[in-house]
């Protein structure tokens, strides 16, 4: 593995074009605040294509032809960026937005309440890693009710449901249990799913906003090699002392 505290921009011009397999980014949101581990972007358009259009070109450049690239933010800027993907990367390569839904926190009372991440998926060709036999999931239904569900084969019910692009299944939110006390750490199902659908054992996978480390110990467990960074010391710090402890 090979992790660096970096600005990310800088760490992606040193690295080999068409390099790496699957790239996975939980970004910066444009919330505008200053969290307990890094400063946020402002929600200005400016602000963020200024920031993001050069970082998404080396995301581009160094993303295999056959790679695949998921980008995690939520409803602030996920229109700006996928703005950005469909100039760079080209809006016939947009495969996927997907929905992580949470219900946990507050509830305003004058709008519904926001309780969904965004991850946009984009390949560079036609021809991408999706290994959809590895990431379904048990039907619900058991044999002994299959009379209740006769269009359900035992076949189906043995290798079960490929999910959809809206994500209910998996714990999310901030207040989720963490295994760091680092703010934005996501769940590992979360990266579990995408891993393994998008790359193969041995394959490449990158993560340029590591924070938490959830990627690299992904990785680990499934044995995929891993390249990543971040600008903050901390970040790394517990990222290498995750790697050296019990994965999970």
């Amino acid at each position: 593995m090979q992790i660096e505290c970096k600005d990310n921009l800088k760490f992606m011009q040193q690295l080999q074009s068409e390099s790496i397999d699957l790239i996975y980014c939980d970004i910066l949101f444009g919330t505008g605040k200053k969290f307990k581990d890094y400063q946020d972007l402002k929600a200005d358009r400016k602000v963020i294509e200024d920031f993001y259009f050069p970082r998404i070109k080396e995301m581009h450049r160094v993303l295999k032809s056959t790679g695949t690239i998921y980008l995690q933010m939520d409803y602030r800027i996920v229109h700006w960026l996928r703005c950005i993907m469909d100039d760079v990367f080209g809006s016939e390569r947009m495969i996927n937005e997907i929905i992580i839904c949470f219900n946990i926190g507050g509830r305003g009372k004058k709008e519904f309440a926001k309780k969904h991440d965004n991850i946009i998926v984009y390949t560079k060709s036609d021809i991408f890693t999706f290994n959809d036999k590895d990431i379904r999931v048990p039907y619900r239904s058991v044999i002994s009710k299959k009379q209740d569900r006769p269009n359900i084969t035992a076949e189906k019910l043995v290798i079960g449901t490929l999910p959809t692009n809206v994500w209910n299944d998996i714990p999310s939110g901030l207040k989720v249990k963490k295994h760091s006390n680092y703010f934005s750490e996501k769940h590992p199902k979360i990266l579990q799913r995408i891993i393994k659908a998008s790359s193969n054992a041995n394959d490449l996978v990158a993560d340029f906003f590591l924070g938490s480390g959830t990627t690299a110990i992904v990785c680990k467990e499934l044995n995929r090699n891993f390249i990543g960074c971040d600008i903050n010391k901390r970040a790394i710090k517990i990222t290498n002392e995750r790697l050296n402890a019990k994965l999970f």
